[in-house]
C-alpha cells in the first residue's frame, strides 16, 4: 500500500483544510449573570476540560479544543451547544472530504505526547501550528477504518481504567475508613485529652532574605516554607542560630496561614518559616505515629474545616489546634495500634502501586496504539 502524503498543520492551514482559532473570555460572573446548562470548556485537563455552566453558546458543531497555555490536552467535542474560554483553543476543520475529526484528534493527541510545551511556549494560534507535523492524510475511508479499530480498543482501555480507578479508590477507601475507626470506637482504658495536653507548639521565623543561602553549608540548615515541600528547585539554607526553631523528622510541621492552612507534614528537617508552627510531642504520653495517623485521618480533617479561620486567607490558630479533643490509650496500646495501621498502610500502599502500574501500563498502550495507527500498522 502506498504511503500517504504527510503534512503539517502549518501546511494543513494554509490551504484551507483547517481553521485555528480560539475562544473568548467567560468568567465566573459571566455564567452567574446569565445561568444555563450549555458547558463552558477551558484549559482543564480534568472533568472532560470543563469550566463551568452558561447560558449562551459559541458552538453548535463537531469540533476539537485543546488548552491554548500549553501542557493541557486535546479533546474532541461531537457536536453539542457549547463555549470555549480565551485560554483554549479551536480547529475546525473545514474540508470534511479531506479530514475526519475523530481521525485528526487521535493524530494530534499522538503528536501533543511527543511535544514539551511550558509557559513560554504557549500553544495559541500562531505556535501551535507550526508545532505539529508529519501528519499523515490517507483516502478518507482509510481514516474512517483507523478510527474504527481505535474507537473499539479506547473503550476496551477505558472500562479497564475505570476499573483500576475504582480499586484504587477502594484501597484508599478502606484504609480512611479503618483509620477512622481506630480514632472513634475507642477501647477500654482511652482518655479523652487535647492536643494541647501532650504537645507543646512553636511558631516559625521569618529570616531575612541576605540570610538565607541557596547551597548547604557547615552549620546551615534547610529553611522550611511551604512552597519547596513539593519542588526541591528552590531550596533555601540558612545558619544554625535559631534552636528553638529547629524542626526534625519526628515533629510535626502545620501549615499556619494561607490555601494550605491546616495541612500537617512529617520527615522533615530544617528550620521553620514564619508561616509554619511545628508540634512537639510529650513521649511520656504520646507515641508519634499514633499522634500523626490521628492528625491525618478524616476525623481531625473533619474537626479542621470547623477550626480554620478566615476564607480569603484561612488560618490555623495554635489555640484552634491545641484545644482539639483526642482519645489516648497508653503508650503501649498506642505502639501496638500503630503496629496495626503500619500493617493495613503497607498493603495499601501495595495495592496503590499495582493499580498505578497498570493505569500507567494502560496509557503506553494507548499511546502504542497511536503510533501503530499511524505508521501504517494497524
Amino acid at each position: 500500500m502506498k504511503a500517504p502524503p504527510v503534512k503539517t498543520l502549518d501546511e494543513l492551514v494554509e490551504n484551507g483544510v483547517i481553521q485555528l482559532t480560539r475562544g473568548k473570555i467567560i468568567s465566573k460572573k459571566d455564567m452567574t449573570a446569565c445561568p444555563g446548562n450549555f458547558p463552558v470548556y477551558s484549559s482543564a485537563k480534568g472533568n472532560d476540560g470543563k469550566f463551568g455552566e452558561y447560558g449562551r453558546f459559541m458552538f453548535d458543531e463537531e469540533l476539537i479544543t485543546w488548552s491554548v497555555d500549553g501542557g493541557g490536552r486535546l479533546f474532541h467535542r461531537p457536536r453539542h451547544k457549547f463555549s470555549v474560554t480565551n485560554v483554549g483553543g479551536v480547529p475546525r476543520v473545514r474540508d470534511r472530504n479531506v479530514l475526519d475529526y475523530k481521525y485528526l484528534y487521535y493524530v494530534l493527541s499522538l503528536r501533543h505526547s511527543e511535544i514539551t510545551f511550558d509557559w513560554v511556549k504557549k500553544a495559541h494560534p500562531s505556535v501551535i501550528r507550526k508545532l505539529y507535523k508529519d501528519i499523515p492524510v490517507p483516502p478518507l475511508p482509510e481514516q474512517q477504518r483507523i478510527v474504527g479499530i481505535l474507537d473499539e480498543a479506547f473503550e476496551g482501555i477505558a472500562t479497564a481504567k475505570a476499573n483500576a480507578e475504582k480499586n484504587l479508590q477502594n484501597a484508599r477507601a478502606l484504609f480512611e475508613s479503618h483509620l477512622q475507626a481506630v480514632f472513634t470506637q475507642r477501647g477500654e482504658g482511652w482518655v479523652e485529652k487535647t492536643l494541647g495536653d501532650v504537645c507543646e507548639t512553636t511558631q516559625g521565623v521569618q529570616i531575612p532574605k541576605n540570610l538565607q543561602f541557596k547551597s548547604p553549608g557547615e552549620n546551615r540548615r534547610r529553611y522550611l516554607y511551604i512552597s519547596d515541600f513539593d519542588h526541591d528547585e528552590n531550596l533555601k539554607y540558612v545558619e544554625d542560630i535559631y534552636p528553638n526553631k529547629i524542626v526534625t523528622k519526628n515533629d510535626l510541621i502545620v501549615v499556619n496561614t494561607g490555601a494550605t492552612a491546616g495541612k500537617i507534614f512529617r520527615g522533615i528537617d530544617g528550620v521553620l518559616s514564619n508561616n509554619l508552627f511545628k508540634v512537639t510531642l510529650n513521649p511520656d504520653q504520646v507515641n508519634g505515629d499514633f499522634l500523626y495517623y490521628f492528625v491525618t485521618s478524616s476525623l481531625f480533617k473533619d474537626h479542621q474545616k470547623k477550626i480554620l479561620k478566615g476564607t480569603a486567607n484561612p488560618h490555623m490558630g495554635h489555640e484552634n489546634f491545641k484545644s482539639t479533643s483526642i482519645s489516648i490509650p497508653s503508650l503501649r496500646v498506642q505502639i501496638d495500634t500503630v503496629e496495626a495501621i503500619d500493617a493495613l498502610r503497607a498493603e495499601t500502599q501495595r495495592l496503590e502501586s499495582l493499580y498505578q502500574q497498570k493505569l500507567a501500563a494502560l496509557e503506553t498502550l494507548k499511546k502504542s496504539l497511536l503510533h501503530q495507527a499511524f505508521t501504517g500498522k494497524l
